[in-house]
């Protein structure tokens, strides 16, 4: 992670357009190349964060992805900014528009794509993969039709599949939209849900707020 200077971050994020900022200030910049800047603050002074900072996370995260073959953003550099206290993702994004764009569009949607979602969620959880952020605005439907995950600091992976409980877990954080949960629902061929289900295995398994 290379140490930069408020002067030098002011060059690198030059002619930058701010996509996401709180009261704590700059989250996300798309840069002029197209690509972006991902800003990490620390929100406790104890913490996890400490020893494995947000950004280092987000680049091995990147990393074990690719190696499963799954899309995701590519990360160029990260940074550590020192005033303010900021850890920094440079990457290049994954192209493609979010589920939940795809929801809002108005637009026929692609065929089968409710169950390619499900196969999608079944195929993380049997490859060990708990994305607790895996909510519609986080999945992204590739030009290639493939789908892909961004804003990836929050995952992790073990070894062996996903045991019943983390599954419900995850499902639980990734429906609690509401416009996301009754999008999903909406489906009459319950699409996600049999994606899922043949996927994994797991005939009996309920999904809640879907079953």
């Amino acid at each position: 992670m290379h140490v930069i200077s408020p002067e030098q971050y002011e060059q690198l994020r030059a002619g930058a357009q701010v996509i996401e900022a709180d009261s704590h200030g700059e989250k996300v910049l798309r840069l002029a190349d197209g690509n972006y800047l991902k800003l990490f603050r620390r929100k406790r002074l104890l913490s996890s964060a400490l020893l494995w900072p947000y950004a280092q996370r987000f680049a091995s995260n990147a990393r074990q992805l690719a190696r499963l073959g799954i899309p995701c953003p590519q990360v160029i550099a990260l940074y550590k900014l020192k005033t303010p206290r900021r850890d920094i993702v440079h990457y290049q994004p994954l192209p493609g528009r979010t589920l939940r764009q795809l929801r809002d569009a108005g637009q026929p949607l692609p065929e089968g794509l409710f169950e390619q979602f499900g196969r999608f969620m079944a195929e993380l959880h049997q490859q060990g993969v708990y994305f607790r952020s895996a909510h519609l605005g986080n999945v992204v439907l590739t030009p290639e039709g493939r789908l892909g995950l961004i804003d990836i600091a929050d995952l992790r992976r073990q070894r062996r599949p996903l045991s019943r409980a983390l599954r419900l877990r995850n499902f639980r954080h990734m429906l609690r939209d509401a416009g996301d949960r009754a999008w999903l629902a909406a489906d009459p061929q319950q699409g996600f849900i049999r994606g899922y289900r043949a996927a994994s295995g797991l005939s009996s398994l309920e999904i809640p707020g879907l079953d």
